[in-house]
């Protein structure tokens, strides 16, 4: 892998990581791009929106904006118009705070974890459909190296 026709040597294991990371980076936008194009074509729906769903989903008491926003590393400004037109088409809601009046939470309606579980399950059926070209094994090796990257990377000062 680390040969070329240029450099008969072995090249620094530096340019393998880069070539490894511009494949990672192209796969993902690649899959990413698709999950948009059918959360679009087939469910009037951004990924945003799905994301927001996902999270209130997760979260059947409901969220502060700000934990929403934390959660989803988003701005306040994405969540709270996403927020604001699922309240609107009846699939969330905002409920106050006990003891703080400025803060609300928000959370999914029946009808929001109805919709949500629909484009869940396309979702998973997409994702699915996509990376259907890893068996178990590779599914499992995958989890392993990016396990081991993620550890080492909390593990850094």
């Amino acid at each position: 892998m680390s040969q070329t026709q240029n450099h008969p040597g072995p090249e620094p294991l530096s340019k393998d990581r880069l070539r490894l990371w511009l494949r990672l980076l192209k796969v993902t936008g690649h899959v990413e791009g698709e999950l948009r194009r059918r959360l679009r074509a087939e469910h009037a729906s951004t990924l945003p929106r799905f994301d927001v769903m996902a999270a209130l989903a997760r979260h059947p008491k409901g969220l502060r904006m700000s934990e929403l926003s934390e959660f989803l590393r988003v701005s306040n400004g994405n969540v709270t118009g996403i927020v604001d037109r699922l309240t609107e088409e009846g699939l969330a809601l905002r409920v106050a705070v006990e003891g703080d009046r400025r803060a609300q939470l928000a959370r999914l309606t029946p009808a929001g974890e109805a919709a949500f579980a629909q484009l869940a399950a396309a979702h998973e059926s997409w994702v699915n459909e996509l990376l259907g070209a890893l068996d178990a094994p590779m599914l499992e090796q995958a989890f392993d190296l990016l396990t081991h990257i993620e550890t080492r990377e909390k593990d850094r000062p």
